[in-house]
């Protein structure tokens, strides 16, 4: 399932990226956080089954997944006037998983 999982989250970076070029005129920012494993309700599964949350951690360069605390900084960040000239951005909060 997971080329179902890959085509929808491409959907939302490529989304952000033409939603932040149309609406720039208005003052309108669009931006994306691309979380990894974060412990949520959601994920449960993942971080309760020995051999997933392994397979993942020793993926991850920080070796971890992520507190929801974490992944909230990044939101407020984009939310506040700090970040008033970012938009079309696509942000991994991943631990580096991604690199």
């Amino acid at each position: 399932m997971m080329g179902l999982y890959a085509m929808t989250k491409a959907s939302v970076i490529m989304m952000t990226k033409v939603i932040a070029r149309e609406l720039g005129g208005s003052s309108v920012r669009c931006n994306c956080i691309c979380p990894g494993l974060t412990e949520t309700r959601f994920s449960s599964v993942l971080l309760e089954t020995p051999e997933l949350h392994e397979h993942y951690v020793n993926k991850t360069p920080l070796g971890r997944h992520a507190l929801p605390d974490e992944i909230v900084g990044l939101a407020l960040y984009l939310a506040s006037d700090a970040s008033g000239y970012v938009t079309g951005a696509v942000i991994p909060c991943d631990g580096g998983f991604s690199i």
